[in-house]
């Protein structure tokens, strides 16, 4: 059960602080044999569970004292939950099912009898995780939820405790060569039955209406083109040979009902009937196309799958507060347990628009016909142990993995424990780019008002994966982190007392309990802690990264002439649709090995299923020379540090993956980059307006022009420098979208407000010193109903400097919006001074067409 490594690779992690249980020969697989008999991976963590186990008659123990520290910690992290009926007690009890590790007579035989069954160098490699993950007397309805809790109560046992280093054991794959794939024929009429006569009538008897370039509303790719070879160029990419139902053309009609036809004469548009029949088509054609060998001219290593790899620990993470624990490894139904281990579990109910993500995660989308917004919401009971454990420490954290749909979303909750629109206990949530956190206190009201937001200029929330972590304490109240890093904005209300918690309300996530509160995006992890993780803990846990992730080692000793060798890639599942490949390795699993000088490696392709992916080959210019003083035989060499994406095509239980060399050792393979056909482009009869918008270069010089202040001042270009993805790329205003608005009306606050905070730039901006000595002073009575010339001041500056006179009208319009707005701020914040107000109608001027459009 303990096998010594081949190799390991180090990574940071926690090492058991104990390791006297022995195993005697032959035990484990006779524990294997008698668990079998009853009927019925993550990364290493630092735990400490506090954990009430369910309740059970089995809790009235009244057998001999734990004979020393060690059964007593077995006792109350892994003994306790294991021995109710319901769970191993049910049979491996005294007198029961040997071995009686659940037995309740004698905590201290229970004891000797679980030592076997642990794994203390790798935890998640025990019998117990393994039995339970198998399906074995599950507690739950998946066996993975069943294991990830079993190990999060034997790491706790076994004391993962003391920040220090484990090691990945790395062990020799199977011998795998890679095998051929199908390939699409060059000409449409090849292949029995060829496209022509299969795939090709469906498309231009229903898809010719769009997806033709002599269309009226013609849409690329021309597919339905009245031209075979366009079409057949068009339609490869949307047929998947190896699984003809992952081909686009039948996931639109089965599964997104688009522009589905009548199958039967006279009658309604039929979606079922549709994908059918084209699912047929695409099967027809695809049994027509024989296995193309793999290329005998390559240089390629062995092959191996997805789930052939070994379970990547991705680091350490620190979980010694855990009160609940989200890693949606389920993968499909309605359910995504929490695999804390702290009873009892808040187990997640996902209703309305939500999907599962490959590589362990969520998709929670938007309200769409006859279907809500999604959420994953936990029961008000199982809920209350987050206010019995939080109110106990008066502390806090809740953590997330996630990427954001998009930008321009405000009032979004990712995760929040609350009752209402207006009563919560705590929440993170979303708007647009910034993050915020409210927190229900002695210092905030019981909506968690005043809340703690981001500011603009860091531009914390982008749309894509990240590491955000809202912390509480009673002395500092709530911080934001965000992969890693404080963002330094301070909780306006500090921090208090949490005893005003309501413990009726239920955790939610990607929404409030009112469905009126929708986030969109994807969730791949959440943690509630009951204490404030430190920074270093916030970086220990973003360190060590999320999701489904795994080791592959392609073998290469018959190439590099190294006693097994290997290259070893980092990869996962990064969606439904790719995987991620990363961070290549030269390594061998031979301690003794000896790696030659100079032994040259070059243009590394990844290969799936017996042919070259068509795309993401970020390695393919790759040239490096491994031995050396670079080689180590604890972690290899590293060969690039770039990551690619890979399409999936078989799924990640069969694609077989390999490698291709341009050159390994003496082997030497001259690639050609194949012909791609390439549908040629057709005129665009849509209008074009006369206007666009300005791209973001034009837009940060714009506003730099007019406002003075350089582009190179630190304040501005660090936001812009975060934002500019975000902001217009191309003039096109049919392509402007409400994101890149709020990234322009971001940048245009920055500039405002640096315009505002120096004097010579706002004495030239506003002809005078009229501003400066009320810059401080309430805005009511600078701007108020008595301060019409004040606000003409602002106005005259903001139309003279941004908009100009050539357009008397437009103006005009500007003159009067400006105002308007002037004179209703005071109504809408008594406490707005002068300087806020004026930096709000800036950017109101700055970040509007007037400026934007050109």
């Amino acid at each position: 059960m303990n096998r010594k490594p081949v190799a390991r690779l180090t990574v940071p992690a926690e090492l058991p602080r104990r390791a006297t249980h022995t195993v005697a020969p032959g035990a484990a697989l006779l524990v294997l044999v008698t668990l079998g008999a009853c009927s019925g991976g993550g990364a290493p963590t630092t735990v400490n569970q506090q954990s009430t186990p369910p309740s059970s008659t089995a809790n009235a123990y009244t057998g001999p004292a734990p004979a020393n520290a060690d059964v007593q910690a077995f006792k109350i992290n892994l003994w306790d939950n294991i021995r109710p009926a319901n769970r191993c007690g049910g049979c491996h009890h005294q007198g029961g099912q040997s071995p009686m590790f659940a037995r309740s007579d004698d905590v201290n035989l229970a004891y000797q009898a679980a030592g076997p069954l642990v794994n203390l160098v790798r935890p998640d490699q025990s019998t117990l995780v393994l039995k339970v993950g198998s399906g074995h007397n599950c507690w739950v309805a998946d066996p993975s939820a069943c294991a990830a809790t079993m190990l999060v109560w034997i790491q706790a046992w076994i004391g993962a405790g003391s920040a220090s280093t484990t090691s990945v054991q790395l062990t020799a794959p199977p011998v795998q060569a890679a095998g051929g794939g199908k390939q699409f024929p060059a000409d449409p009429t090849a292949g029995t039955p060829s496209f022509q006569s299969t795939v090709y009538p469906l498309l231009t008897s229903f898809c010719s209406g769009c997806h033709t370039s002599s269309s009226a509303t013609a849409q690329q790719p021309y597919f339905a083109s009245a031209d075979p070879n366009e079409a057949y160029a068009a339609a490869q990419s949307k047929m998947n040979l190896a699984s003809p139902d992952q081909s686009r053309f039948y996931v639109r009609l089965a599964d997104e009902f688009h522009h589905c036809w009548p199958t039967s004469s006279g009658g309604a548009p039929d979606c079922p009937g549709s994908s059918a029949k084209m699912l047929q088509a695409i099967t027809d054609f695809a049994n027509g196309i024989p296995v193309t060998p793999i290329d005998p001219n390559l240089v390629i290593s062995n092959a191996l799958t997805l789930k052939q790899g070994i379970i990547a620990s991705g680091g350490s993470r620190f979980e010694a507060n855990l009160v609940a624990k989200y890693m949606f490894q389920t993968g499909s139904g309605s359910t995504a347990y929490d695999t804390s281990g702290v009873t009892p579990a808040a187990d997640l109910s996902l209703s309305g628009n939500v999907s599962w993500v490959g590589g362990w995660g969520i998709d929670i989308g938007p309200a769409m016909s006859g279907m809500p917004g999604g959420r994953a919401q936990a029961s008000t009971s199982t809920s209350a142990k987050l206010a019995a454990m939080i109110q106990s420490s008066g502390e806090y954290s809740l953590e997330v993995w996630a990427a954001p749909a998009n930008v321009a979303q405000t009032n979004a909750y990712i995760v929040s424990y609350s009752g209402s629109n207006t009563t919560r206990n705590a929440t993170l949530g979303q708007q647009a780019m910034q993050y915020d956190g409210r927190a229900r206190s002695s210092t905030t009201d019981t909506n968690g008002s005043p809340p703690l937001i981001t500011t603009t200029a860091s531009g914390a929330a982008q749309a894509a994966l990240q590491h955000v972590v809202l912390t509480y304490d009673p002395v500092s109240g709530q911080k934001i982190y965000v992969n890693g890093v404080y963002s330094g904005d301070a909780d306006p209300a500090k921090g208090g007392s949490l005893a005003n918690w309501d413990s009726t309300f239920a955790l939610v996530l990607g929404n409030e309990t009112t469905g009126q509160r929708p986030w969109q995006g994807v969730i791949k992890f959440v943690a509630i802690h009951n204490r404030a993780l430190t920074p270093a803990q916030v970086q220990q846990n973003f360190a060590a990264g999320v999701g489904e992730k795994y080791y592959l080692l392609f073998g290469v000793n018959s190439l590099s002439g190294v006693s097994q060798s290997y290259i070893l890639f980092q990869a996962s599942q990064y969606d439904n649709y790719s995987y991620l490949f990363y961070q290549p390795k030269f390594i061998s699993l031979d301690p003794k090995a000896v790696v030659p000088a100079n032994l040259p490696i070059s243009g590394i392709r990844i290969g799936v299923n017996g042919v070259l992916a068509p795309a993401g080959q970020a390695y393919a210019t790759m040239s490096a020379r491994v031995g050396g003083a670079n080689y180590t035989a604890a972690n290899g060499q590293l060969l690039s540090g770039l990551g690619t994406v890979i399409p999936v095509t078989l799924g990640p239980t069969n694609d077989l993956f390999f490698l291709s060399f341009d050159q390994l050792g003496s082997h030497v393979h001259a690639y050609v980059e194949p012909t791609v056909a390439v549908s040629p482009p057709a005129p665009d009869p849509t209008p074009r307006p006369d206007f666009g918008v300005a791209t973001f270069e034009r837009i940060n010089h714009s506003l730099s022009r007019i406002t003075g202040v350089p582009i190179t001042n630190p304040v501005v270009s660090a936001l812009y420098n975060v934002s500019r993805q975000s902001l217009p790329a191309g003039p096109l205003i049919s392509a402007f979208v409400p994101a890149q608005q709020t990234a322009i009306s971001q940048l245009a606050s920055a500039y405002c407000g640096q315009l505002l905070a120096t004097q010579s730039l706002r004495d030239t901006f506003f002809g005078g010193t009229g501003l400066d000595a009320s810059l401080n002073a309430g805005a009511s009575g600078f701007f108020g109903a008595s301060g019409s010339a004040n606000r003409q001041l602002v106005i005259n500056a903001l139309v003279t400097n941004a908009v100009g006179n050539a357009t008397p009208a437009s103006a005009s319009a500007v003159r009067g919006e400006v105002d308007s707005l002037l004179t209703r701020i005071p109504t809408l914040n008594a406490g707005a001074t002068v300087s806020q107000a004026t930096v709000a109608a800036c950017t109101a001027v700055l970040g509007s067409a007037a400026v934007t459009l050109q």
